[in-house]
């Protein structure tokens, strides 16, 4: 290959790869074992045409560049379409300084499951801890609403790696099939 031909199927390569890997990653995290390993030797298949590339023409200082480039733009892409990809459950907590009744109402009213615990902050007499297992699904519409209607609260986000298999945990239509692995 010469000119600008070998530079970019090394950068276009080096950006599937990583983006696989980052993807890759997040099964893995997630326990989906069988899809993280065949999306792994397609990047390793992807990863060894990218590097052997540039291994047999480091005189190729564009190749270099690329490979390089690659790697970041292919990190930046994975993440955006890590955000995307909507399966399985995170858990999150509300920290209420004031009553929570209201919140706790509209909560529940649009399917989701509460768990309250009373307790004391370092900073309030009294506040109400709300816990919620929520599919990834629904992450982005609490998160709007949380944040449109309730600034002020404080609230974390985790995700979760395993739980009960038939656990009920949100009380709407969830999406079945492979519908379920990308959000809205």
């Amino acid at each position: 290959m010469a000119g600008a031909a070998l530079p970019l199927v090394i950068l276009f390569a080096r950006i599937i790869e990583t983006t696989l890997e980052t993807i890759r990653t997040v099964y893995v995290s997630k326990g989906h074992k069988y899809l993280a390993s065949g999306i792994g030797v397609i990047k390793v298949g992807i990863w060894l045409l990218s590097t052997g590339l540039v291994l047999t023409n480091l005189t190729n200082i564009w190749g270099i560049i690329a490979y390089i480039a690659g790697y970041g733009i292919g990190t930046l892409l994975g993440m955006e379409i890590e955000e995307r990809i909507t399966i399985g459950n995170v858990i999150v907590r509300i920290i209420c300084p004031q009553d929570p009744a209201t919140l706790i109402g509209q909560l529940r009213s649009l399917g989701y499951g509460i768990t309250r615990i009373d307790g004391s902050g370092g900073f309030a007499s009294a506040v109400a801890i709300l816990l919620m297992i929520v599919p990834r699904s629904e992450l982005s519409r609490l998160r709007e609403l949380l944040i449109r209607d309730y600034p002020d609260l404080l609230f974390t986000i985790e995700d979760i790696r395993s739980m009960k298999d038939d656990a009920q945990i949100f009380y709407r239509k969830e999406k079945k099939g492979i519908w379920r692995f990308f959000g809205q």
